[in-house]
């Protein structure tokens, strides 16, 4: 089958990568002419685990190709992939602005039966709108508007796009039901279910998903700050309540809030999607209210420790990304933390293996970026663990010892276990656990 996809970001890079690697024809197509000359050398902008070997494998079998030209690249395409950004305005609503710029100009250029595929993130309603700007130009029989959200999880996303736990797919075409379900049957071989629906009420599917698995971290964040008060250990409870089959594991470890692409900026969608129906929707708001709180846990600990001025004061911070593996930062917890510590008179020394070099496009020469996580703690008066990469998991706590000032730790994802910080000359403060005292 014929593929095109435009846009080149997270989402467009994998979706292209593993059609082809399903044996289609694909074409990524994107206005950044320095990344499509990074892409056609087989180098990924973006930090995924398994893409680049795919990328290089179906470069060299000449099954995926880019370009800077929107005619050339969809030309004999039978599908288009919309996979262009959709950022958050001032108001929280999706900025469409590249979808239906994107959309507009296809109208231009199509000559054959088409199916556009909008796997951006957008709001309900989003098909139809793209429709009214292909349809205004363009015949309505050359072509079908499809809602197909993607649910990828950095880190594993090719896995996730290669063995989708299930596909959603809205549109109210036969036609392009077709060729959808041809398009996507390689990946379902084992049973996993291809969704079909209308298209508003896959557009809501996404929003509702990614909504309802932020309000499950941020009910378990609350409850860490809870079990601190209370004296409990929110590890147990985490462990009592995800043994229940009603409730099941996952997205129940506390830490210092959600970040990345996705939770932040489609919890707002959808929070101002249900203002603009006059629903007050709380647990979404909500979601969003503790969340903010609880980025700040971690600073206000290091405050209650050594007091609100930290003028002269030294942190190492390990992990910048909002979770391992990744290089992504945006809505990352470190960002905040950084921010709050230097505006309090600290110098702050930061390691992370993958997104340092985004964070110093931020802060600059603010911040020491070290070349591993024992020169970030070197002379260091505290560390903070604000991401959970595995190398941070065992590490060397001798030469931590004899590297920290003050022996301190603040672990932000209670990465080691109370029994063995107990053994350990540290001040050990994690979340919604009790703090270890020395």
């Amino acid at each position: 089958m014929q593929v095109a996809i435009i846009g080149t970001g997270y989402v467009g890079l994998v979706t292209g990568t593993c059609f082809a690697e399903t044996g289609n024809n694909v074409v990524c197509i994107d206005i950044n002419e320095e990344k499509i000359a990074q892409l056609r050398r087989g180098e990924t902008p973006i930090y995924e685990p398994g893409l680049d070997n795919l990328l290089e494998r179906n470069i060299k079998d000449k099954r995926l190709t880019f370009t800077t030209s929107l005619a050339d690249g969809i030309k004999g395409a039978q599908i288009i992939f919309l996979a262009l950004p959709t950022p958050p305005g001032k108001d929280g609503a999706a900025d469409l602005q590249y979808v239906l710029g994107v959309a507009e100009d296809l109208s231009t250029i199509i000559t054959e039966y088409t199916v556009i595929v909008n796997k951006s993130t957008v709001p309900v309603g989003t098909a139809e709108k793209v429709a009214a700007r292909l349809g205004a130009k363009l015949d309505k029989n050359l072509f079908d508007v499809v809602s197909n959200p993607e649910f990828l999880r950095e880190g594993v996303a090719v896995d996730d796009f290669l063995k989708p736990d299930r596909v959603v797919i809205g549109t109210s075409s036969d036609r392009a039901k077709k060729l959808m379900e041809e398009l996507y049957q390689p990946f379902v071989r084992q049973g996993n279910p291809i969704y079909f629906m209308d298209e508003r009420s896959s557009e809501m599917t996404k929003y509702a998903a990614n909504a309802y698995l932020a309000m499950r971290i941020s009910f378990m964040n609350e409850m860490s700050l809870l079990c601190e008060l209370a004296g409990a250990n929110v590890d147990n409870v985490r462990m009592g309540m995800g043994s229940d089959s009603r409730i099941g594991k996952r997205f129940l470890f506390p830490g210092v809030g959600y970040g990345g692409s996705c939770f932040p900026k489609d919890v707002q969608a959808l929070a101002r999607t249900a203002r603009e129906y006059g629903f007050d929707y709380r647990l979404v708001e909500t979601t969003m209210q503790v969340n903010d709180r609880q980025k700040t846990v971690l600073g206000k600990k290091v405050k209650a420790y050594f007091g609100d001025s930290l003028q002269g004061k030294t942190f190492a911070i390990w992990g910048l990304a909002f979770k391992p593996e990744t290089d992504d930062i945006r809505e990352a917890p470190a960002l905040e933390l950084i921010k709050e510590l230097s505006e309090a008179g600290a110098s702050v020394r930061a390691f992370d293996p993958e997104a340092m070099n985004n964070v110093k496009a931020i802060f600059g020469d603010a911040v020491y970026f070290a070349e591993d996580q024992y020169d970030a703690i070197n002379g260091a008066d505290a560390l903070v663990i604000v991401t959970e990469w595995s190398e941070f998991r065992n590490p060397d706590f001798k030469r931590m010892e004899n590297a920290l000032k003050s022996k301190a730790i603040f672990d932000g994802r209670n990465v080691y276990s109370l029994d063995k910080m107990k053994t350990l000359p540290f001040y050990y403060e994690s979340i919604g656990r009790e703090t270890v005292k020395k």
